[in-house]
């Protein structure tokens, strides 16, 4: 089996088993998390009702203007700050926080600390 196609389904199962056991709701939605090569996403979603409340991503202009030296943890830090901030004007200030499988480090752990130091509580 090809080395990248072994990582990939590692990765999507270890996705699967976080997502079992996590479940947004209206009272605590779930804050999650997509990371690519260059980019991280994070979106807080409501899953009973389908429906994303808010999001912030490194490629939206507030975010590449202010971070254009920074790196990628400082821009995911950056990202976490800005989805807090939006969260919190819609009233959500309690999250179950979503990994999205990857590991609690790097990115993921800078834009969860971002998210925290604005005032969302996991």
């Amino acid at each position: 089996m090809d080395k990248n196609i072994a990582k990939n389904r590692a990765h999507l199962k270890r996705k699967k088993r976080v997502r079992k056991k996590i479940l947004g709701t209206s009272e605590r939605p779930r804050l999650c998390v997509y990371r690519s090569l260059n980019h991280v996403y994070a979106q807080v979603i409501d899953d009973v009702k389908g429906v994303t409340l808010v999001s912030a991503s490194s490629i939206l202009p507030e975010i590449r203007t202010a971070s254009s030296e920074d790196d990628k943890k400082g821009v995911a830090k950056k990202v976490g700050e800005l989805v807090a901030e939006r969260a919190l004007a819609q009233g959500i200030s309690q999250i179950a926080f979503d990994r999205g499988g990857y590991r609690y480090h790097g990115r993921v752990r800078s834009l969860a600390e971002g998210a925290r130091g604005k005032g969302l509580n996991f």
